[in-house]
């Protein structure tokens, strides 16, 4: 049978160059000196909107056997695996492009995933980008106790990194849950403007010694102020027992998102059923929306934070970390002007307003402060970190589950 289709499409591929030109000349051009991010992939699902397993070393996770993990992780229903990219300024050679080939054809998302300790933190922005180079389709800064108080560590690295795999390429931060035991801990470098696009905290409830319920709904409280969405991790190590899995999962329903797991090789079979099984939402429980409160007096990098949405608001201030009289002066105007209890207390309500004002980007690794991108008050000093940078942690909850 003859058709005059071959001849169409013929004709279609002369003319789309011509309307790919004439569609390219509508649209603006980036201004000059600002980088225009690459388009997204079509069809390329969020990763951290998976479950998912973290795998420390793949020669320990089903013997090393891609086909057994992978009919592991189709059993439990797994969609993202989260493998050991790196280790400082250490490349690990188990991410690797076959090995990520092979777990994309079997319908898997890989990300990497790095302990950083900020000692050198443009060495190690390097060895993260290489897990994009090989394939990854995110990355994880596993960033712990070494961090305390380097703000400027913090900035050199994001700035590298972002500047390396480009503004659009999901990065998650993976830390302390509990945000009040770290006051010290640049959370607002690593999750600010131009930082990591998820936050994969580490709850570990059962080496915390907190319930289920109790570990996400503070987790929730101290994060959700950082405006990104919380993927939390659960534990599979140390024994929780399957009615804790259970029942993480189940919240996690209810708080609709996607938990993930540490770690492959520390899961044991009966673990791996209770992952395996279906679960329903936890009738007549809402997901907890409190945020954390903060009053004149408090310290800590939630104060931080809270200043930067303040500069950026129009309010004079240096980003201290300390709620001083001159935050509490501003709180107050901020509130008073859209109707609130003007009381100079950081609540929940108060929160949700300063949530939608975009915050400075401060440059903590500036050698010297430059007032006006920073948006602080004119002045010549040092900014290297808030004062609050000093402040030692109220207690590591995750002791024991290193990843070094």
């Amino acid at each position: 049978m003859t058709s005059t289709f071959p001849r169409r499409i013929g004709l279609l591929a002369l003319l789309l160059p011509v309307l790919f030109i004439a569609i390219q000349s509508q649209i603006p051009r980036a201004e000059a000196g600002l980088t225009v991010p690459s388009a997204p992939k079509r069809g390329v699902a969020n990763p951290f909107a998976r479950a998912g397993m973290w795998i420390w070393y793949i020669d320990s996770s089903n013997r090393g056997n891609l086909g057994s993990i992978i009919k592991q992780a189709r059993r439990a229903k797994i969609g993202t695996l989260y493998i050991k990219s790196g280790d400082g300024t250490d490349a690990w050679s188990q991410f690797n492009k076959p090995v990520i080939r092979r777990f994309h054809k079997a319908g898997l998302k890989v990300c990497g995933w790095q302990y950083v300790y900020g000692r050198r933190p443009i060495a190690e922005a390097k060895i993260s980008a290489a897990a994009k180079r090989r394939g990854a389709d995110c990355f994880v800064i596993d960033a712990e106790a070494e961090y305390e108080g380097r703000y400027a560590s913090a900035d050199w690295y994001i700035r590298r990194l972002r500047a390396l795999v480009g503004s659009r390429f999901p990065i998650g931060l993976s830390s302390f849950p509990y945000v009040n035991y770290h006051p010290g801990f640049p959370y607002s470098v690593f999750m600010g403007p131009g930082a990591a696009t998820a936050n994969v905290p580490q709850v570990y409830w059962h080496t915390i010694g907190d319930s289920v319920r109790a570990s996400l709904e503070i987790t929730w409280e101290q994060n959700s102020v950082y405006k990104r969405r919380i993927y939390p991790v659960g534990q599979t190590y140390e024994n929780p027992g399957s009615r804790e899995l259970l029942a993480f999962r189940r919240f996690m329903l209810n708080y609709g998102t996607a938990p993930s797991w540490w770690s492959w090789q520390e899961t044991n079979s009966a673990e791996w059923s209770a992952l395996s099984k279906r679960v329903a939402r936890i009738p007549g429980y809402r997901a907890y929306a409190g945020h954390v409160t903060l009053k004149k007096g408090d310290r800590g990098d939630q104060v931080v934070w809270l200043q930067q949405h303040l500069i950026a608001a129009g309010y004079s201030m240096e980003p201290t970390g300390i709620f001083s009289n001159v935050t509490y002066r501003a709180v107050r105007k901020f509130q008073a002007r859209r109707g609130l209890k003007a009381d100079g207390v950081v609540g929940t309500r108060t929160w949700n307003y300063i949530m939608r004002v975009r915050p400075v980007r401060v440059r903590w690794s500036a050698a010297k402060r430059r007032s006006r991108s920073a948006g602080a008050s004119a002045s010549s000093a040092p900014l290297k970190a808030p004062l609050s940078a000093g402040l030692p942690m109220v207690r590591n909850e995750l002791a024991g589950a290193k990843h070094p």
